[in-house]
């Protein structure tokens, strides 16, 4: 009886943003809250969970396979697919989130974008920034999460990873691959690489 009345609630809520504006791309797959809340000109596609306390703006595309929870998004803003949305988010008008990012208790700034394979917790984030694939916000240390600031017109290098409390000031650059674990001056190139090795002519040791 409890599976029927869901799915009665769920055909209703659909039909109700159906009806208000919404465009689904198959609707029987996209599963809603009591409290949902969307703006107009959404397009949302298949395959996409909203959890409790979503509101959404005007402008909006949901892709594939997200799954969003408390939080907010804005106008003219891009999710997924395969984006996890979790508590405490707050998307700004013409920001990105792209397919396999996750964040969580975070402010990402208008027209900034974390395009792919990403992890921002506990971060602010600024205007204008960009953070490459493979971007961890490192914010907990076992005992207690820190927060990561990240100003305006930051570019962040693929595979970085920014250790809490950390501040990456504007108009800096992280370099691909490095682990930061200080506050990055404004204007500034921030990089942590090995120096790398090659050795010539190598082989391997042969089985015995």
């Amino acid at each position: 009886m409890k599976q029927i009345n869901s799915q009665k609630l769920q055909q209703k809520l659909r039909n109700k943003f159906i009806k208000s504006g919404v465009r689904m791309i198959g609707p029987d797959t996209i599963f809603f809250s009591k409290d949902t809340k969307i703006g107009k000109n959404v397009v949302i596609d298949p395959y996409v969970v909203f959890g409790p306390r979503v509101k959404v703006g005007n402008n909006v595309q949901i892709k594939s396979f997200s799954h969003l929870e408390n939080c907010r998004i804005e106008n003219k803003v891009e999710v997924g697919p395969y984006a996890r949305l979790r508590p405490g988010t707050i998307l700004k008008e013409g920001s990105k989130i792209g397919n396999f990012v996750e964040v969580k208790k975070s402010i990402i700034g208008k027209k900034s974008k974390v395009s792919h394979l990403s992890y921002i917790g506990d971060t602010n984030v600024g205007m204008n920034v960009n953070i490459g694939a493979g971007t961890i916000t490192c914010n907990y240390d076992g005992v207690k999460k820190s927060k990561t600031n990240i100003k305006k017109n930051v570019f962040i290098g693929s595979n970085s990873s920014l250790v809490a409390p950390v501040t990456i000031n504007e108009k800096s650059i992280i370099g691909a691959g490095s682990v930061i674990t200080k506050n990055v001056k404004k204007n500034s190139l921030a990089l942590t690489r090995s120096a790398q090795v090659e050795v010539k002519n190598y082989k391997k040791n042969k089985k015995k």
